[in-house]
């Protein structure tokens, strides 16, 4: 097949261009067992035992560039769903990949990206079951969408959730905040800066494993779309609390930091795709936090605030000097397409 072979529309209409694109170019990269007879549904055996759980969340991915430093869409697809599943305590077992490609996608980029959303898969032990493709015209998309379905098990007596939260339990960020968010930015524009920008996209559930294990873990939030601003805020809306955060706690490297000082942008507003917020009994704040700076995806982690009775403003900063200064809730899209 030619190098510079391109998707038309004929590769969407179920004929046999779109089967030999299937059989050639994206079912090997998926091979397994619920995938191969090619029916219109998946058929899995899910034997769950007492207590255990099941788990489904669902995502669409539209980033833009497909390809970023640190990852690309097709990565990004499925670490970002699996994310949906851990972070809810659940130990993620299936995937669906839906494809939306515009005519005039260069095969080989098509089958790069494919190959690192299988790639992230088989490292979490996870298998891709189901999909569908559909090519449209030129124009209609932006080179590929990406939908991801998934499927996880949740332990007998694991129940992470904002149901869970009080007054006096501490906030643990597992990382710097803002590498996803300023790495898309930079890639958009064309920024030369000092220092490396990498996007932090990952899949959670090695870290959220350990921490599934210590007991004191009451609710966590992956970080992406609004940034740590937008899990407090919800965390703070849902336990109808106020949350303290103190400023000097966060995690943000400098590259981050200089590229929203150049730009005017506010770091705890930047996506991430690669961190969670945990919320955790005080007694148990520091063993948890050693706990997760022991993976190697929660090495910074930081202790950065604490739920308080509900006070005028809902989410608080605390400076140096103790000055306070109320964090507003993301208006509006700081940076569409981000995911």
């Amino acid at each position: 097949m030619p190098a510079d072979k391109r998707l038309t529309l004929a590769h969407g209409s179920g004929g046999e261009p779109m089967q030999r694109l299937l059989q050639e170019q994206i079912l090997p990269l998926f091979d397994n067992a619920a995938l191969a007879g090619l029916e219109d549904q998946a058929r899995l055996s899910l034997a769950l035992g007492p207590g255990e759980r099941l788990a489904f969340t669902s995502d669409s991915f539209v980033v833009t560039p497909l390809r970023f430093p640190g990852g690309n869409i097709g990565s990004l697809a499925a670490t970002g769903t699996l994310n949906d599943l851990v972070v809810g305590g659940a130990r993620p077992r299936y995937l669906s990949c839906a494809l939306i490609i515009e005519e005039g996608l260069p095969l080989a980029l098509l089958r790069e990206l494919l190959a690192s959303l299988a790639e992230e898969a088989r490292t979490a032990g996870v298998q891709v079951v189901t999909g569908d493709t559909k090519v449209v015209p030129k124009g209609a998309a932006d080179g590929l969408f990406i939908n991801t379905s998934g499927i996880g098990v949740i332990g007998a007596g694991i129940d992470p959730g904002t149901h869970r939260l009080h007054p006096d339990v501490k906030l643990i960020v597992s990382g710097p905040v803002g590498d996803h968010g300023a790495t898309i930015l930079a890639c958009r524009r064309e920024l030369a800066l000092s220092g490396d920008l990498t996007s932090d996209c990952a899949n959670l559930w090695p870290l959220v494993d350990k921490m599934l294990s210590e007991p004191g873990l009451l609710a966590m939030r992956d970080v992406t779309r609004g940034g740590l601003n937008a899990v407090l805020h919800e965390f703070a809306a849902a336990a109808n609390l106020s949350i303290e955060i103190d400023e000097a706690a966060l995690p943000v490297r400098p590259a981050v930091r200089g590229l929203c000082e150049l730009l005017g942008l506010d770091p705890l507003q930047l996506a991430c795709e690669g961190r969670l917020l945990a919320a955790v009994e005080a007694g148990a704040a520091d063993r948890l936090l050693q706990q997760m700076r022991g993976h190697p995806l929660g090495e910074q982690a930081a202790i950065v605030g604490t739920l308080v009775p509900r006070r005028t403003t809902p989410v608080i900063l605390r400076g140096l000097y103790g000055v306070e200064r109320s964090l507003p809730p993301v208006s509006g899209e700081l940076l569409p397409r981000i995911c």
